[in-house]
């Protein structure tokens, strides 16, 4: 068979990184589209895979630029998919719903948010889209009645031990003999994200004046910081980002996705932003298995009070791997899951 995949953004790529392989391995034709986005066609070409920007300039953080750049993206897919003529379509955007409508092209559409938290997304692409897969915490609203879940989460397509071995050496170089944290600061450009407000430069230095008196501080940031900040900017290959997660003591930030990254893979994980209780993903993570926590940009003394809290926790790694294990057998192989729903009807 024939697939097309289409990578929004490194998540994305990760995400369908074993699903791709798997595919190949098993003989099937694989075609890879991406757009600009941080560092997503470097993760791209460190595999080797043969691919295609369509998007290669990126777009301006408005909602104009964002619909010119949409139509840009649909017609170029279209044009490769009479090309290819892939039987399948994957990814995580509305442009493969447009084309795969206008083509008749099954698609499949992965999503891991609420449909209130993404309006302009879920209208662009769940009413075209022939399958809706999310996790069954999901809530789709109106479009609830078509969405495929599954237990689980997209982070685990990636991040489950049958698919995932942290590299030890990135967390020796990165502690140097010490617990070391990772902040994250995210672009917060996406078109959800306009009017919500994540970790500012000054919260940035009061969480590293808490947390360096115990440890090691690395950024890994999305948009520019202050000077006083970029010399605690991590020094990694991308490719390792996830090693590094896997080691650090404790992860703050204000991505949702290395947000839910850190918390499958067992590091106390906290975010601070404006989507705090907001998506049902994160929440079942907090409330459920009790992995992260989160806190709106109101509430800065609560998320320094629950650092301060569990910086002084005795072997609390160890605690948050035993949460991991319970999430971890309560959850399906989504990447097997995913291969499966690829070749059904061959």
């Amino acid at each position: 068979m024939r697939f097309l995949f289409y990578l929004g953004h490194p998540a994305h790529f990760h995400l369908f990184r074993n699903m791709i392989k798997l595919l190949k391995n098993r003989g099937h034709e694989v075609m890879v589209l991406i757009k600009k986005k941080d560092v997503l066609e470097d993760l791209v070409k460190a595999t080797g895979w043969p691919y295609t920007n369509i998007n290669p300039r990126g777009r301006k953080n408005n909602l104009l630029s964002i619909g010119f750049q949409v139509v840009k993206r649909d017609i170029r897919m279209l044009g490769i998919c009479r090309r290819f003529r892939p039987h399948k379509l994957f990814g995580t955007s509305a442009e493969i719903t447009h084309v795969g409508r206008l083509l008749g092209i099954t698609s499949v559409v992965l999503n891991e948010d609420d449909s209130h938290a993404i309006p302009l997304f879920a209208n662009l692409a769940f009413p075209f889209a022939d399958i809706i897969l999310c996790p069954d915490c999901v809530n789709l609203g109106r479009w609830e009645k078509r969405k495929t879940g599954y237990k689980g989460y997209q982070e685990l397509a990636y991040l489950h031990p049958d698919y995932f071995t942290p590299d030890h050496e990135i967390s020796r170089k990165l502690g140097a003999g010490k617990p070391y944290f990772i902040l994250r600061f995210s672009g917060l450009d996406a078109h959800h994200d306009f009017g919500f407000k994540g970790i500012t430069d000054a919260r940035a230095t009061e969480l590293i004046s808490i947390l360096e008196p115990h440890g090691q501080v690395h950024i890994t940031s999305e948009r520019p910081v202050a000077g006083n900040l970029e010399h605690y900017r991590i020094r990694i290959d991308p490719t390792d980002m996830h090693s590094a997660l896997a080691g650090a003591a404790m992860y703050i930030g204000d991505s949702q996705t290395m947000t839910a990254e850190a918390a499958v893979l067992g590091t106390p994980a906290l975010r601070y932003n404006d989507f705090a209780g907001k998506l049902g993903y994160l929440r079942e993570l907090e409330e459920q298995y009790k992995l992260t926590a989160s806190f709106p940009t109101t509430d800065f003394e609560g998320l320094k009070s629950r650092a301060t809290e569990w910086l002084q926790q005795e072997n609390i790694k160890s605690q948050w791997q035993e949460k991991r294990v319970k999430m971890l057998n309560e959850c399906i192989d989504l990447t097997k899951y995913l291969v499966n729903l690829a070749e059904r009807d061959a």
